[in-house]
């Protein structure tokens, strides 16, 4: 996502005198097929490489709608399908709905929202507020923001997976201080996915709570995997290893990328950007060779020197 990202082309020159075979004939990484992961417990799959909103979402009221569907645009074109929200300005939400509801857009997306009110009223009505300005009476994934008020929130989610509204639940958790509360959570009942911060540099969450998901039998969609840019910010102008290019991996973007997604846990991870063009090359760390365990530790060493 960098400014100095090598193109494609020069990636491909650097494969071919490298004498790396991996890719095999030139690939268009925009007409092949993503790789997915199923929903455990479905025989749904998901595209491993999707949208974290916000960002485009946010800049509508300065930059109008242009940006943020060029970038969801690039995202379907180049196989993925995953777009996550999260209600703030209706004014937005609304123009995002126009969107998303594009006949091109419809139904080639996979669109999640979250619940972040207190008390049992109010997450109904924000809600019934979301599938108005969406235009949508169901939404693919709902989750509570956070485990806000989760005694409240959490039947309310159950009620509308039941009615159809949801065609899945589940619950989103940023801060490691409520790793134990989502544990205890997770025990005592069963969301269809948990959404966590996990990155090459923000790497808590692979120690104890990917494998807990796992063995539940749990979806994970993986936020921040880029720490919301302060990744870059440390890494500076620092040069990429050249060894990257051994799992195919074209920039510092690719390199966080390529070490969340070996993990067999998840089943997708959120990029959040509002370039297109650094939508396609976050899309393009799902295409080529992944990193091995010895690569990965060798990529963890690399981040360790400037974090």
């Amino acid at each position: 996502m960098t400014d100095n990202t090598a193109t494609r082309r020069d990636f491909l020159a650097l494969m071919s005198a490298l004498g790396i075979s991996g890719l095999g004939s030139v690939p268009s990484f925009a007409q092949e097929q993503m790789p997915t992961r199923t929903i455990p417990g479905t025989t749904e799959a998901l595209p491993i490489i999707g949208l974290g909103s916000s960002k485009p979402v946010s800049q509508i009221a300065e930059r109008g709608t242009g940006p943020v569907a060029e970038v969801l645009r690039t995202l379907v074109e180049h196989g993925g399908s995953v777009v996550d929200t999260w209600p703030r300005n209706p004014a937005n939400d609304e123009a995002f709905g126009d969107v998303i509801n594009e006949p091109d857009l419809r139904d080639a997306l996979f669109v999640t929202t979250k619940i972040d009110q207190v008390g049992k009223e109010a997450g109904i009505e924000q809600f019934s507020e979301t599938q108005r300005l969406y235009q949508r009476e169901t939404l693919d994934l709902v989750q509570v923001f956070s485990l806000t008020d989760l005694d409240s929130q959490w039947p309310n989610l159950k009620d509308w997976k039941a009615s159809g509204a949801a065609r899945y639940i589940g619950v989103t958790v940023a801060n490691e201080s409520l790793y134990e509360q989502l544990e205890l959570f997770i025990q005592r009942e069963k969301p269809d996915f948990v959404q966590i911060n996990y990155s090459i540099t923000e790497r808590r969450a692979e120690e104890r709570m990917l494998p807990i998901f796992q063995d539940l039998g749990i979806g994970v969609i993986i936020n921040r995997p880029f720490m919301n840019g302060d990744y870059f910010r440390r890494l500076g102008k620092r040069p990429l290893p050249e060894w990257a290019a051994e799992f195919d991996c074209e920039s510092w973007a690719q390199f966080s990328l390529k070490y969340i997604l070996p993990h067999p846990a998840i089943t997708c991870v959120l990029t959040e950007t509002s370039n297109p063009a650094h939508m396609a090359e976050n899309a393009r760390a799902a295409f080529g060779r992944m990193p091995d365990d010895a690569e990965r530790k060798r990529m963890t060493e690399v981040i360790n020197q400037v974090s």
